[in-house]
């Protein structure tokens, strides 16, 4: 008995600290919320302690947790749901193009780009070193390169090096002083490898006329001025404040170790290849850091298993930065599909070229490096937007799912063309679709520079997202940010509707609220790696969640378009709201 006693008294001890540990903080009640926990999906009240989920429930079930000290809100019948999570996003990039010229995707005539040209040199914004470049061009300036030639080799243009990016982030377009400056001449594409050939545009004459796609564009990519560590932390400011005004509160940053002007799509990582991770890093120290990010490092498309001990000494150099990850590898399997570039891997070649594009993955061996990653415990994140590619790129990792059963999450982003042929294959293999359906419109980009040009069974199944669900794929939310919005609304509406500004881009492909609602939280979660940590609104995971002005469930679709995010709490405490 005598024993037995001190046991009491410990147990009762212990059980009393438990009792204060889970005094809650917070309480928010009266709200219609959306858990994304498919055993209680929706509940009405929400209690957070120490910046976790501590409950969810009914309004009398969450009220009686109210202590003394707790802070309570009423929702007034407002939308909470979980912070969204984009399981593809370039930020750091994104945030320097917000600060940068942009086109954003608009076509406007020559004369008026000179005119936009000469604004952006005199405002600044333009300027990087003593290049003028501008971000954000549509595919559809580079049928024109001749004429971007005449008008931007010519005059006050002469002696100034120009660049206009594309909006894809795979093509350009360069004036003759940028091209020169990087060594890219008649001779230099006649000496060009087989698979780098079509990376540069040139004239009748075997010149140069300025576009890029590619190893093309790394090429001048890497004699652009390079942005300061003020500049980068500006940017990376910039990219967290935005994406929390959009409720985004996690993404993945798929090429962390690429820095800008880097050659990403044949990048040879040594362990000094450590891109954008410091900015990373010093925004965390400096704690502005309201986001998690899983950073994926580039590793080349014909690495060998070997290879992988190199990025890991990067990875080893980033442990221990709160809110940073670095779960896995991105790799590059092909480019882009629209013309003029056609670099994108196509399994029936493209009709006017007669070429299936670049695969930029040794299939033979491809399997060996899926498996050699997996084996690590990361996950390959494959960028495939070819129909040949996300075979490939299926082939891969079916290799190390029959090598072992880890359990890692692997996924393909981007899915542009899938061949029907592999819908069925994504469930067993336990590959996580991350799409960016924001792009599923009928529009220039999907029409007229792809339609004439591919097959029409490719074209049919472009961005099959309900193809796919139907055949029990996972789908999560991404945007590519920069290359288009990191908006996940406007994403969302157009997953829904697929209307674009020349139709409808396949009704039959597209999904419902709900399946976008787990799309962009506890799906997109789990591409990241981040699943157990946060996602859904559940007891134990951080409570990272938005307020929203509209019933996202009952509103049309036009307003969900539309949506304005009130509030986003970040491990419990507000991060953002319109007013701030």
């Amino acid at each position: 008995m005598k024993r037995f006693i001190p046991n009491l008294l410990m147990a009762a001890i212990s059980f009393a600290s438990l009792e204060a540990m889970a005094a809650t903080d917070l309480v928010l009640f009266n709200g219609k919320i959306f858990t994304a926990d498919r055993s209680q999906p929706k509940v009405q009240a929400l209690a957070i302690q120490d910046g976790k989920v501590l409950q969810v429930g009914s309004d009398a079930q969450i009220k009686a947790l109210i202590e003394a000290d707790t802070r309570v809100i009423d929702l007034g019948g407002k939308t909470l749901m979980p912070g969204l999570v984009d399981s593809h996003s370039h930020a750091i990039f994104g945030g320097l193009e917000m600060v940068s010229a942009n086109m954003e995707d608009e076509v406007v005539d020559l004369d008026e780009l000179e005119k936009r040209l000469r604004a952006w040199r005199d405002d600044g914004k333009a300027r990087h070193g003593d290049v003028l470049s501008v971000a954000g061009m549509s595919s559809a300036y580079w049928a024109q390169s001749e004429a971007l030639g005449k008008k931007f080799n010519s005059s006050e243009w002469a002696s100034v090096p120009v660049v206009f990016t594309g909006s894809d982030h795979h093509t350009a377009w360069a004036n003759d002083v940028m091209l020169k400056r990087a060594g890219v001449d008649a001779a230099l594409i006649k000496s060009l490898p087989a698979a780098e050939d079509g990376t540069i545009g040139k004239l009748k004459d075997g010149r140069p006329n300025g576009f890029l796609v590619d190893a093309g564009w790394d090429r001048v990519a890497s004699k652009m001025p390079a942005p300061s560590a003020a500049d980068m932390l500006k940017a990376a400011q910039t990219a967290v404040r935005y994406n929390n005004s959009l409720g985004i509160t996690a993404w993945m940053d798929p090429a962390a170790n690429a820095a800008p002007g880097e050659p990403v799509f044949a990048l040879k990582p040594t362990e000094k290849t450590v891109g954008v991770l410091p900015v990373y890093k010093a925004l965390s120290e400096n704690g502005g850091m309201t986001a998690h990010v899983a950073a994926l490092l580039v590793a080349n498309p014909k690495s060998v298993p070997a290879d992988l001990d190199t990025l890991d000494k990067v990875r080893q150099q980033f442990q221990g930065v709160p809110n940073l990850t670095l779960p896995g590898v991105k790799i590059f399997a092909d480019g882009v599909i629209e013309y003029p570039a056609q670099s994108a891997a196509m399994i029936d070649p493209y009709s006017n070229s007669h070429k299936q594009g670049e695969l930029l993955i040794d299939p033979k061996h491809f399997g060996e490096l899926v498996s050699a990653i997996d084996q690590r415990g990361w996950l390959v994140h494959i960028h495939a937007i070819g129909d040949r590619a996300v075979r490939e790129s299926l082939n891969g990792i079916e290799q190390a799912r029959k090598d072992r059963q880890s359990g890692v999450t692997h996924s393909i982003t981007h899915l542009q063309m899938v061949n029907p042929k592999e819908f069925a294959r994504f469930k067993p293999l336990d590959v996580i679709a991350s799409m960016q359906l924001l792009w599923a419109s009928a529009d220039d980009y999907t029409t007229d520079m792809i339609k004439p040009y591919v097959s029409a069974l490719a074209f049919r199944y472009q961005y099959p997202a309900h193809s796919l669900l139907k055949q029990g794929a996972t789908l999560a939310g991404a945007s590519d940010w920069p290359v288009s919005s990191p908006n996940p609304w406007n994403a969302m509406a157009q997953a829904i509707t697929r209307d674009g500004p020349l139709g409808v881009l396949n009704a039959d492909e597209r999904l419902d609220r709900e399946t976008m609602f787990y799309a962009y939280t506890l799906n997109a979660a789990r591409t990241i790696g981040l699943d157990q940590q946060i996602g859904s609104l559940s007891a134990g995971k951080q409570a990272d969640f938005i307020v929203l002005d509209r019933d996202v469930f009952s509103v049309d679709n036009k307003a969900l378009h539309d949506t304005q995010v009130l509030q986003t709490w970040f491990a419990g405490r507000q991060v953002y709201a319109p007013t701030l």
